[in-house]
């Protein structure tokens, strides 16, 4: 399956409820299960963004639904990129 990076800013409203329940994350990372992907890796983050995540999923469309899915909660604003492995990469791109 492809993969993607799934970049996420808390809103006021998520770090309220993960100060509250950090446990939420897990419950999250099972929700993004039940809709198709895996989380393949998970890091908080300092900076400008709060957590990166790495998915395993179908296609774009199922990565979108899912995006779309846990930003409409109004706790996480999300960035979704798709990711190619550098080896596939290379591999593409050195035959042109």
């Amino acid at each position: 399956m492809p993969i993607y990076i799934m970049i996420s800013t808390l809103t006021d409203e998520g770090r309220k409820t993960l100060k509250k329940h950090p446990d939420r994350i897990e419950e999250v990372n099972r929700e993004i299960e039940n809709m198709g992907a895996k989380v393949l890796a998970q890091y908080a983050v300092l900076g400008q963004y709060d957590f990166i995540n790495i998915l395993d999923a179908p296609n774009n469309e199922a990565i979108a639904k899912i995006s779309i899915e846990l930003g409409s909660r109004g706790t996480i604003q999300i960035v979704t990129l798709p990711a190619i492995p550098v080896d596939e990469f290379i591999e593409k791109w050195g035959k042109a």
